[in-house]
């Protein structure tokens, strides 16, 4: 039998295999939606991953997913029942029962008048009683500098001899933060290894500066854009029923929130 094929994986590779985690995020938004959703919107969409777990529920559910990096939004190309579009989030009018911001991309958004002028044309393209998610990370060590690593195996068919055994260690790295403009500069990092052996390693592989936006703020800017109601959520459905539909419930008790957390924060139509 022959050996599987092999090649090196990109840093998006390694982005989706160690950030991201599409069908969570698929049962999160079906919870928070709480009926039948079946048409999404993803933006700053990276390579759509969420898109891709999205329209593959069935025929009936389509995605559009907007980003500027069309390299990344490539991933989609093929996709049946994916849209994608490459430039601004501002252009984008496709109409969604449920739009999904990820990933803390939401701090693209620098300042209170830029945050309000999109969660407005936001609440513009939901449908009735859709909702619109994204997360955010809080609590203690929100500004603290340092990093965190994490090991994630990585498949075969991305090893260096087409075999497994070797590991991702993904660092996330908080550079720069200042308490007093909510500004941060974080970078992610990734490296190959097996047994002390290092094959490649990615610095800097992706890069960000934005605003963090605490739950306050982000609930404050969503009833000023006009949405009906606000809530917190966890990252993951709290059950799923025998039929397989997921439920959540907002997370309203403080003590339930842990001393450094990451949140979703939904605005409902």
């Amino acid at each position: 039998m022959s050996e599987p094929a092999s090649h090196t994986p990109t840093a998006q590779d390694l982005y989706e295999l160690c950030v991201q985690s599409p069908t969570h995020v698929v049962s999160l938004l079906r919870a928070v939606h709480g009926d039948e959703p079946v048409l999404l919107g993803e933006d700053f969409a990276g390579s759509g991953a969420v898109s891709r777990a999205w329209v593959g529920q069935g025929e009936s559910h389509q995605a559009w997913c907007v980003d500027r990096d069309s390299e990344a939004l490539a991933r989609c190309d093929g996709i049946q029942r994916v849209t994608t579009r490459v430039g601004d989030v501002m252009e984008e009018d496709a109409k969604a029962d449920a739009i999904w911001v990820g990933n803390f991309s939401i701090g693209y958004h620098h300042d209170r008048s830029s945050l309000l002028a999109y969660l407005k044309h936001v609440r513009s393209r939901l449908k009735a009683s859709g909702v619109f998610v994204c997360d955010t990370y809080g609590g203690e060590t929100a500004y603290t500098i340092g990093e965190v690593h994490r090991f994630h195996p990585l498949p075969a068919q991305h090893s260096p001899d087409g075999k497994g055994g070797w590991r991702v260690r993904y660092t996330w790295e908080q550079r720069e933060a200042n308490p007093l403009t909510g500004m941060v500069t974080n970078a992610l990092h990734f490296r190959i290894e097996r047994a002390g052996f290092i094959d490649a390693e990615l610095i800097d592989a992706f890069v960000y500066h934005w605003r963090l936006w605490s739950i306050p703020e982000l609930r404050d800017a969503m009833a000023e854009a006009g949405f009906g109601s606000t809530a917190v959520y966890g990252q993951l459905p709290d059950a799923v029923d025998d039929e397989g539909r997921p439920y959540i419930q907002p997370t309203e008790d403080p003590e339930d929130v842990e001393d450094s957390f990451i949140l979703c924060v939904a605005g409902r139509a």
